[in-house]
């Protein structure tokens, strides 16, 4: 009880931060910053329903609000059109999976072998080139369908054509401009209808959402890791025994919107998640510090964070490190939310990880040389060895 009531005392503090607090020394406006931007569709006045930690029922707030609690550090779910998402969860806890050792190491050092940081550099310079990637604005709605296309473009430039014709590409729409993105590998099992999701943020936001936000570590490096992951993986014929999913959520920056609306149209149709790893920040080794993996540890499944930890140990040239980044801190913790074993690696400790830039004009990938194109390649990896464990691959397929 007493944590809850420090929580709504540090809300209400929250709420009352006079706006000049948003301007991190981006602007000199301080209280005039500005209420709008041609192409956003963000009603600061719009009420919303946000799930806070430790408490039983969400608490209205307005749009402003949520924005002023994020700055401070507050995280929560909005789950204003996902009320009921985990309404099912509990009849999930029976049915847990369990996971092998990782056993693929021939196949999955093969993929490995031909990612390439080029490929990271090249997309993220477009990603990042959108003034904001927010998900209420024009420009986020254009960095998606780039992003959209972007893919689109691979599938036909590297996959074989009898691995086109099981892979689908879709926009999952929202009630905001910008669409989450899913991209199938259907498994070829005939037994076996679980899927391996292996997911990122696509949204970028300015602590000041109307001001510009690169978005280059958040999320746009987890963005590209998975992306390039993808991409080797149908370069080599990647045809999983069962369905590997990945995801491009809007929305994140929100509250969780896009993957909460995502997990309950799965929870909805009742999806057998096998496994959901969520890679959010993947580019930033702080200076003075060992390069390592961040495996978060409080809000996920122990067992799948276990395997995570020898996927690490496998495949990657850096070793992992326990870290933990509160409730609701990212996109796995919706697929938790509904009951689906999820995991998510960060770019090093949470205490080491990149504060000082995101959510800023200056989360750009030439601010310093402490973001790193080769520590996004590792989490690449990761997402190559995640996808070839779980989903199986037999070559002689």
């Amino acid at each position: 009880m007493k944590a809850a009531a420090a929580l709504l005392a540090l809300v209400t503090a929250a709420v009352a931060t006079p706006l000049s607090l948003y301007d991190n020394g981006q602007t000199p406006l301080g209280d005039l910053l500005p209420k709008s931007y041609p192409g956003f569709d963000l009603d600061l006045t719009a009420p919303r329903l946000v799930q806070l930690e430790g408490q039983a029922e969400p608490v209205v707030m307005t749009e402003l609000e949520k924005i002023q609690a994020k700055v401070r550090g507050i995280k929560f779910f909005d789950v204003t059109e996902t009320p009921d998402l985990g309404s099912r969860a509990h009849l999930r806890v029976a049915s847990k999976p369990s996971y092998p050792e990782p056993n693929n190491t021939e196949i999955v050092r093969a993929v490995i072998d031909t990612l390439e940081i080029q490929n990271l550099k090249d997309t993220l310079d477009k990603f990042t080139s959108f003034r904001t990637r927010y998900y209420r604005s024009e420009t986020g709605k254009q960095s998606q369908r780039w992003l959209l296309n972007k893919i689109t473009e691979i599938t036909e430039k590297f996959a074989p054509k009898t691995l086109r014709d099981i892979i689908s590409i879709q926009e999952f729409p929202h009630s905001w401009q910008q669409s989450s993105v899913i991209v199938r590998i259907n498994g070829s099992s005939t037994t076996d209808d679980s899927v391996v999701v292996i997911g990122a943020h696509q949204d970028s936001t300015n602590n000041w959402p109307f001001l510009p936000a690169p978005g280059a570590d958040d999320d746009g490096s987890g963005s590209m890791s998975i992306l390039e992951a993808y991409r080797g993986l149908v370069a080599a014929g990647f045809r999983p025994e069962r369905a590997v999913e990945f995801h491009w959520y809007s929305a994140e920056e929100g509250g969780l919107l896009g993957s909460q609306a995502v997990a309950r149209a799965y929870e909805a149709r009742n999806e057998n998640i096998f496994a959901m790893s969520q890679y959010d920040m993947t580019a930033w080794v702080k200076r003075g510090t060992r390069e390592e993996v961040g495996i978060i540890t409080d809000f996920v499944d122990p067992d799948l964070t276990e395997f995570n930890k020898k996927l690490v140990e496998q495949y990657l040239d850096i070793p992992w490190v326990e870290t933990q980044c509160g409730y609701a801190c990212s996109d796995h913790a919706s697929w938790r939310k509904a009951g689906y074993p999820s995991v998510f690696t960060i770019e090093a400790t949470f205490p080491n990880s990149n504060h000082g830039n995101i959510h800023t004009a200056n989360d750009r990938y030439d601010i310093s040389d402490e973001f790193s194109f080769s520590h996004m390649l590792e989490f690449s990896k990761l997402a190559v060895g995640f996808a070839v464990e779980l989903g199986g691959w037999k070559k002689s397929d």
